[in-house]
């Protein structure tokens, strides 16, 4: 039986205690998961990428089914790349299924690759990346929402 490998893509800046919930999820169904640290050329990250890439791989030093890997360019040419079966992705509401229903869609006709959608858990369905980046800005505190902080605003 082959493994079931998953690609978690996304810009995960910063990478939240929702995003958590998914792998958590995730991992009840797959063998291993790659999380996938997009950098978009044209998009100005908060948080610079090797700063995500150490704050994720903190998170899951201890687990060795999950890896962290920077790309660009298409999510589904990468998911090929890394030989992944299904491409994970974190649902916090409907507006977030209405989104990520078209581009499951496109990415399955384009290379047949399923995309699996998860909920977030409920205590993280309001937090997204650019509120605790805008929280983060203004001077709160973001602890509460992203583990590990320290690694990633050091």
């Amino acid at each position: 039986m082959s493994k079931k490998v998953a690609l978690f893509p996304g810009s995960f800046d910063p990478f939240t205690k929702g995003h958590e919930s998914v792998i958590s999820k995730a991992l009840t169904v797959f063998d291993e998961v790659i999380i996938g640290v997009g950098v978009n050329t044209g998009k100005n990250s908060f948080f610079e990428a090797d700063k995500r890439i150490q704050h994720i791989q903190s998170i899951y030093s201890n687990t060795p089914c999950i890896s962290v890997e920077i790309y660009s360019g298409l999510t589904v040419d990468f998911a090929k790349k890394v030989n992944a079966t299904h491409i994970i992705r974190g649902l916090r509401n409907s507006n977030d299924f209405i989104y990520e229903h078209a581009i499951a869609q496109m990415n399955l006709d384009m290379t047949g690759i399923e995309s699996v959608f998860f909920l977030t858990d409920k205590n993280f369905s309001a937090v997204s990346s650019s509120l605790i980046r805008e929280i983060y800005k203004n001077g709160g505190k973001i602890d509460a929402f992203v583990t590990n902080v320290s690694i990633l605003v050091k």
